[in-house]
């Protein structure tokens, strides 16, 4: 998934972009909401992490013109003002979640998690997936009583086909979403983790479309 972090707390910032990455997400982090306009006309994120004041601007207005130009990617609020009042404003402008400061950061991951799962048409997350059994909320993937271990990397591939099932995805766009702006990517990465998806949940679990690209198969 390609996140777009919108904070200009140094400290704050840097904390959210490795717990966002260490999800296995890509994380584009800018902290002026010219940028961000920029960001977000040039990118398809799939979230945007949006903090309330910034050096150049207020994100409820930010939040507003990209609602207002039939912009439907999910927003999470993170700010300090935690006022009811607030709350409502930020809700009522279109925002999918508000995050008061200073929260956990778990808690930030499974907010994440909740509101890729409402867009991807299932709030459920527990998916039956052939023999599999995956739990999104906790990323878990069982087979009978064998748990499966996947990687950040490998979770968040995964996790791309199982939100829109029977989609072809490109190499181009699996390596947007989970590579942020600068990444130094192989040729192969994700040939490289298909491959290992494939070797630990079986070999029909990703289907590839020859010339095309690749999408969620059987398990």
């Amino acid at each position: 998934m390609r996140v777009l972090l919108i904070e200009d707390n140094a400290d704050l910032g840097q904390a959210v972009r490795e717990q966002i990455a260490d999800d296995g997400h890509a994380v584009d982090w800018v902290q002026r909401l010219a940028h961000a306009d920029l960001g977000a006309q040039t990118t398809p994120y799939d979230l945007i992490l949006l903090d309330l004041m910034l050096p150049d601007g207020r994100g409820i207005d930010f939040l507003r013109q990209r609602r207002a130009s039939g912009d439907t990617t999910p927003v999470i609020i993170l700010t300090a003002r935690d006022q009811l009042s607030d709350r409502i404003e930020g809700l009522n402008a279109g925002a999918d979640d508000y995050l008061v400061k200073p929260f956990d950061l778990s808690e930030l991951s499974a907010r994440v998690a909740a509101v890729t799962r409402r867009y991807s048409g299932n709030p459920n997350p527990q998916i039956q997936l052939g023999e599999l059994r995956i739990n999104l909320a906790d990323r878990t993937i069982r087979r009978g009583e064998v748990a499966i271990d996947l990687t950040a990397r490998e979770w968040a591939l995964f996790e791309t086909f199982l939100q829109r099932p029977g989609a072809l995805f490109s190499k181009a766009q699996l390596e947007e979403r989970l590579y942020e702006f600068g990444a130094e990517i192989e040729s192969n990465t994700i040939e490289v983790h298909i491959s290992h998806l494939r070797k630990k949940l079986g070999f029909k679990v990703v289907e590839t479309v020859r010339g095309v690209g690749y999408r969620l198969g059987v398990a």
